[in-house]
């Protein structure tokens, strides 16, 4: 069924995904453990094993970086893993795998070992929350991502919330090699829980896409015999040499720039303002939870009003953020650590959205297999921007106008997007609205017709007259009626 004022939507609903909630939990606490291992926890983890070693933290930080340009590798392996096996043994494997890598992180005896086990925590989280997490959103809520990955995206801000606090707890009782124990073996139990109940689409449990009706599906959704193929036509050749594919890459992994390097770092920025590391964490930990709405706002404005009138908004929100932190006064850092905690979910909500909103649920898992190793590379910069500026100056402030530079080239990229190119199930759906429209159209036209065929026969208007003279005639026979 089309709802004409819902601007293509399948339905106004945020809440009715069925069983489909146990997917958009999965997604979250992927996402949760993502942050935790890779951005948010190198605040407390990058640190403590920098003074373990015996090595200064922006060292640790340019080590991250190495990882997550190594991890790239990984996401292409991954990514064609993901196609041949599903994203729920994809997922379950890659958590294993860097939780497993996790404890080792914790107690390198050097940066050699640190770096390498690094490479496979950020690889393998990464994997798992965004190329499996990835191909299940696409596949399981194709129209209803935005607020679907606005609810996936509160893992973020949970973390910031809790994930710091409890590794800072952690390390400060125990260490950094017994505390990385805990949430290593948290992450093997998620993947042991996703083996068991997560299946790889709606279609296993009974269901259809976005929890729509068996009607609604075969009105307004591509079956699988309707498609090109299981890839959608698309071969690792074609999306390389594709522009839509390198301006999505680009323009989501630019967000994830500023994203993740401002928010693995922001504990450390905050001591530079002044605050003492409980106050800066407590701070992270109460507007993280505040920026659990920011992600249902954002994933809203996304399914209203579409990813790339998102994406500019948030573009110029981040950028003020910044503008605000880098004046260094107590009113702008306020209001700059309040508007950054908003938009915690903001980037990641776009590195799936942006992508199915261009290509469709199709073939999903190709396209991704092939774009998520370039968005991992452009956000691996951001450790790097961190760590070199922070080694050559003592201060993130720099960095962070970096950043705002990187969002302002960005929303200029973003709006040059196509946003529904490749997209089939948005094409069928437009072409029905398009029907409906010529249809209503037509029944206009004819009923019109017959009334003045009436009216003819009746002597109230002449043959030929026009449409003013018509409704003028109209007027007086009513009158004379009256």
């Amino acid at each position: 069924m089309i709802d004409l004022d819902n601007n293509g939507s399948s339905g106004n609903s945020v809440v009715n995904f069925g069983r489909g909630w146990a997917i958009i939990f999965y997604c979250m606490a992927m996402f949760w453990f993502y942050v935790g291992f890779v951005n948010d926890g190198s605040n407390i983890t990058a640190p403590a094993v920098a003074e373990r070693i015996g090595v200064q933290s922006g060292t640790v930080l340019t080590c991250n970086s190495i990882a997550g340009v190594v991890g790239v590798g990984l996401f292409i392996l991954v990514g064609q893993i993901n196609r041949r096996i599903g994203p729920r043994k994809t997922s379950g494997i890659c958590m294993i795998v860097a939780g497993l890598c996790y404890i080792i992180i914790g107690n390198a005896p050097n940066l050699v070992v640190y770096t390498i086990g690094m490479c496979f925590v950020a690889g393998g989280i990464m994997s798992a929350g965004y190329i499996a997490g990835g191909t299940l959103v696409a596949t399981w809520f194709p129209k209803k991502k935005g607020i679907v990955m606005g609810y996936t995206t509160m893992g973020h801000n949970l973390a910031s919330a809790f994930y710091v606090p409890l590794i800072t707890l952690l390390v400060n009782h125990l260490g950094i090699n017994i505390a990385v124990i805990f949430p290593g073996v948290a992450v093997c139990v998620l993947a042991v829980l996703g083996f068991l109940f997560i299946r790889n689409t709606p279609q296993e449990r009974g269901m259809y896409p976005d929890n729509v009706t068996e009607d609604e599906f075969n009105n307004d959704y591509v079956n699988d015999e309707e498609a090109d193929n299981n890839d959608s036509g698309w071969t690792t050749k074609k999306l390389l040499t594709n522009k839509s594919l390198w301006q999505v890459a680009v323009c989501t992994g630019f967000f994830q720039i500023c994203s993740v390097g401002v928010m693995s770092q922001l504990v450390v920025r905050n001591m530079e303002l002044g605050f003492t590391q409980i106050q800066a964490t407590s701070i992270m930990t109460v507007l993280a939870c505040i920026g659990v709405f920011g992600s249902f706002i954002i994933g809203m404005l996304d399914d209203r009003f579409g990813t790339k009138r998102t994406m500019i908004a948030f573009g110029f929100w981040y950028i003020a953020a910044l503008v605000c932190n880098i004046t260094n006064t107590t009113f702008g850092t306020y209001i700059s650590i309040f508007m950054i905690g908003m938009a915690i979910g903001g980037s990641a909500n776009f590195t799936t959205s942006l992508p199915t909103s261009v290509f469709g649920r199709q073939g999903f898992d190709k396209v991704n297999s092939v774009l998520f190793p370039i968005q991992g590379l452009f956000t691996s910069l951001c450790f790097a921007v961190n760590g070199i500026v922070l080694n050559i100056t003592g201060s993130l402030r720099y960095a962070y106008i970096v950043f705002a530079c990187v969002a302002g080239i960005n929303v200029i990229l973003i709006t040059r997007v196509d946003e529904h190119r490749y997209n089939q199930d948005y094409r069928k759906e437009q072409a029905i609205r398009a029907r409906t429209q010529e249809l209503i159209q037509e029944i206009t036209d004819r009923v019109r017709q017959e009334l003045d065929e009436e009216l003819k026969a009746e002597g109230l208007i002449g043959v030929g007259a026009s449409d003013t003279e018509m409704k003028t005639n109209e007027k007086k026979a009513s009158d004379g009626e009256t």
